[in-house]
């Protein structure tokens, strides 16, 4: 976690304790796109397994293996917005854009402020070409992050690098 982050977290915290509002449950998520996972799973229940694996596999690169796990969760819980955009992402790693954006609508669909979705959307749309969409979901993120978040400045990079190159880093 940087320094940087850690301070923005800090000082996001004291704002919203000033305003009266509490410190939100996504105040301690980690950053980056993955998801909303520690702020949706409920105290004292246990993680599944599958969700467990096939995130460990997508952080491992094995996006394909990934596949399977993250299906059979979504079959049992079908309300799991996290999932879905980690199979979504992992559908769109292991090499299919056009099949993750159903998966990504699905998660929007169940929170439509899942900030992993939203980045992780706009990277496929850029994969398939698609800027302008690819801008919704950044203008989308840009009105969810309060202070700003990883997953704006994630997209932005890679809406900018697009716009450079014409092309998407591997990496997203």
């Amino acid at each position: 976690m940087s320094m940087q982050w850690r301070r923005r977290t800090i000082l996001t915290a004291i704002v919203m304790l000033l305003l009266g509002t509490g410190l939100p449950a996504t105040i301690l998520a980690d950053g980056g796109g993955g998801g909303d996972e520690r702020a949706n799973l409920p105290r004292g229940k246990p993680e599944d397994p599958d969700y467990a694996a096939g995130v460990r596999a997508i952080k491992a690169n094995r996006f394909a293996e990934a596949i399977p796990m993250l299906q059979r969760v979504v079959e049992r819980d079908s309300q799991n917005a996290d999932a879905y955009n980690w199979l979504a992402y992992a559908t769109r790693r292991n090499g299919d854009a056009a099949a993750a954006l159903p998966l990504y609508e699905k998660a929007l669909a169940i929170n439509p402020k899942h900030r992993g979705a939203h980045e992780y959307m706009g990277e496929a749309y850029l994969v398939l070409g698609n800027l302008a969409k690819a801008k919704e979901h950044l203008a989308r993120l840009d009105s969810l992050c309060m202070l700003g978040c990883s997953e704006y400045r994630d997209l932005k990079r890679a809406v900018e690098q697009y716009e450079k190159t014409g092309k998407v880093s591997a990496t997203h």
